[in-house]
This record gives C-alpha cells, structure tokens and sequence, in this order.
C-alpha cells in the first residue's frame, strides 16, 4: 500500500486509535469503579472486583470465537460488532446507577470486557493493514499502543476527579460523565467503520474454509500448543500476569480511597501514575528490546517488581510524603514504580512461549488471548484475602505471581519438545 493509499485511510487509523484507547479505559474504568461499588451496592473488596472478574472473563469466554469471528467476517464486521457490544456493555453498566443493582452493574461489566475481547484482536491487524503493512504498519501499531496506555492512564484519574475527597459518597452517578462519554466514543466510531471502506485482504471465503477442513481431516495433526511444556508453563506466566499487573493498581485504589487523608481524588491520580509508567516502560522496553533478551528482561522486571512489592507490603504506614497538603504513605509510591516492571512483560512472555512453535503460534496466540482471564480471577482472591487480613498483606498473592513469572524466566522457558515438527 501506497503512502497516498494510507492518507485515504486517515479517518478509520483515527477510529482504532480511539477504539485502542477505549480497551485500556474502559478496563481501567472497571477496576476503578471499586470503590464506587463498595459504597453504593455494599460490597465487600472481593465483590468489589466482579466488575473486573466479569470483565475479564469475557476474554476466557469469547478470546477463541473472537479470533474465529475475525477470519470468518474480517475486519470490519468485527470492529463494527466490537463497538456495538462496547456500546451496550457501558450503557447497562450506566443504568446500574438508577437501577440500584449490583446485578446490572456486573452484567454490564461482562458484556463491556467482551467488547473489548473482539477489539484486542481486531485493532492491531487492521492498524497493520491500514498501514500497508511493513514498517509503516508497525508505526501504527506502536502509536496505537500509545494511545492505549494514554486511556489506561486518564481513567482513574478521571473517575477519582468524578467521585471527589469522599468514597462514603461514591455513586455510580458520580461516574456518569465518563459513561456516556466512552458511549458517544463507541457510537462515533461504529458510524464512521461503517461508512468507510476497510481493506480485508486475509478474510476467509466459504470455498477457503471447506478447503481447509478437508486438509485438516486428511493431515490430523497430533501436536498442538498445549504439547510443549514451555508454552503451557508460559500460559499460566500470562495468567499470572494480567492478575498482578491489574490486581497491583486495583488494590492500592480501594485502600487509598479508603484513608481519610488521602481519598478518591489524589488515589486516582497515584493509580493513574502507574499506568503511566507503564507507558515509560514500554517505551524504553522498546528501545533496550533489540539489545536484551526476553529472558534477561523477564528475569530482572519480575525481580525488581518483588522487590518493589515487598517494600509496599512492609514499609510502615507512618512513613509518607506530603502531597497537594495530603499525607501519602511511601509504599504507594513503590506500587506506583511496579508499572515500570509490569509494562515489558507481556512481549517477553509471549516471546518465550512462542519460541519454537512454528506452525502453532496462531493457535497459542488464541490461548493467550483466553487466559487473559487472571486479569479478573487474581484481584478477585487478592482482595478477597484484604477481606480476612489487610490491603497491605494481601499483596503476597502478587509477589507469589511475580515469582513464578521469574522462575519461568529462568528455568520454566526452555523449550525441551524440539522434537516436535513444526513446519
């Protein structure tokens, strides 16, 4: 593709701009939504994070239809469906304010963290094939992760600015602004999708889709992903992943808005500066990726996170720094810093997992996408342990995910089924 043919494509590369930005807000959205839901429904910090456990679920239930609905449909009908399903999932989520039920606010939850399934496994494709591919679309992808983490970042800032100094006044009312924001957003982009011309170069037509089933009838594979140790053992990496990099901010929110002295307003911009070192990380992961391993990354980010966990989990609570007149404790400041470890573990991760793989990389790109789920099940546990214990020791089931995460790193990623065709 041509760089005239790219320009012709402004306007969409401009909409999955703004959908890559929703996936990280409307995420973010929902575990900062915690504390909202402990006011107003009650609720104890471990059902405070069904919101996130819904919303992640919906990766374990749609992460391999999803990627069958791309090839099937292509682009634009998923992007579309995407929007639509965002659309409605924020707005059930909206009406479980008025509606006064916890009930509708979880449902909204699940159908929001479908949406933003389909839109993780559509975005980065067609940002690649708007670009033309190549390096042009590869810039693409990157300034799309850009805008990621930008969402990733505004969204307890946003809702902690919404809710004000006080959780014990926290509704779901405060956050209505940002809802139906994020609604017009869904329903700009599902108008414009719609009204352009998106290129589907990698669609499956009928006449493909017999064609593969018989070749697979008469070459049965025996092997699979799942038949190399180091990618099974990655995929519970990945798991453990996505709880500790959600489960970190998640927490440190509901024990901040909780503390007189500091509340909701001041707890969302500190939340909202690991996100955005999240984004420094990966920016710099970037930079040092083609000098460093992936193992040797993985190693010293999930070390240093240990560390940096231990402090938060030990440090007193005395120790603070004043911060806009309000005293903030010191171990948020190293929960904070965690971002910088968390930003540069998915690509080493999946690096590790995939090495080898050859033919069965797509097909553990889809398990990946599935097991995303412990972005919800982690936090869920971690808070439901701050329940019996203290928001403070219950950052152990973290540190456990980071540990793991090294020992994969330096031991677990060694591909020991080289024997396995893969061609």
């Amino acid at each position: 593709m041509t760089k005239q043919s790219t320009n012709r494509n402004i306007l969409p590369i401009a909409v999955m701009f703004l959908l890559f930005f929703m996936i990280a807000f409307v995420t973010n959205f929902a575990g900062s939504m915690g504390v909202i839901v402990k006011n107003q429904f009650g609720a104890s910090n471990a059902m405070s994070q069904l919101g996130t456990l819904a919303n992640f679920i919906a990766y374990a239930v749609l992460g391999v239809p999803a990627g069958v609905i791309l090839k099937r449909k292509g682009y634009k009908f998923t992007s579309l469906l995407a929007a639509a399903v965002g659309f409605v999932g924020v707005g059930i989520q909206w009406l479980s304010g008025p509606a006064e039920s916890f009930g509708v606010y979880v449902l909204g939850a699940f159908i929001a963290g479908m949406s933003m399934c389909l839109l993780n496994v559509v975005v980065n494709p067609m940002l690649n094939t708007l670009g033309g591919g190549g390096k042009r679309g590869n810039q693409l992808v990157q300034f799309g992760g850009s805008m990621n983490s930008i969402g990733g970042t505004i969204a307890p800032i946003l809702l902690g600015y919404l809710i004000g100094g006080e959780a014990a006044k926290a509704s779901v009312g405060d956050a209505a602004p940002a809802m139906l924001i994020a609604m017009a957003i869904f329903l700009v982009a599902f108008v414009i999708i719609a009204l352009t011309k998106i290129p589907e170069p990698h669609i499956e037509t009928p006449e493909q889709r017999r064609a593969a089933a018989l070749k697979e009838d008469k070459n049965a594979d025996k092997y699979s992903p799942l038949s190399f140790r180091h990618f099974v053992l990655g995929a519970v990496a990945i798991f453990c992943y996505v709880g500790v990099e959600v489960g970190i901010p998640n927490t440190a929110n509901l024990y901040m808005s909780g503390t007189p002295a500091v509340g909701p307003a001041i707890a969302g911009t500190v939340i909202g500066f690991y996100w955005l070192m999240m984004m420094c990380g990966r920016l710099l992961g970037g930079v040092v990726g083609g000098k460093v391993s992936s193992k040797a990354m993985l190693s010293v980010a999930a070390g240093v996170g240990i560390v940096l966990l231990l402090c938060v989990m030990f440090f007193p609570e005395t120790w603070v720094i004043t911060f806009k007149g309000m005293e903030l404790p010191i171990s948020m400041i190293m929960m904070f810093c965690c971002g910088l470890c968390t930003s540069v573990m998915w690509g080493s991760i999946f690096n590790l997992s995939a090495e080898g793989l050859g033919k069965y990389t797509p097909a553990a790109s889809g398990i990946f996408m599935a097991l995303v789920c412990g972005g919800g099940i982690l936090p869920f546990f971690q808070n439901l342990l701050a329940d019996h214990t203290s928001y403070l020791f219950s950052y152990i089931v973290p540190v456990a995910g980071l540990a793991y995460i090294l020992w994969y790193a330096l031991v677990g990623s060694k591909n020991v089924n080289k024997d396995i065709p893969t061609e």
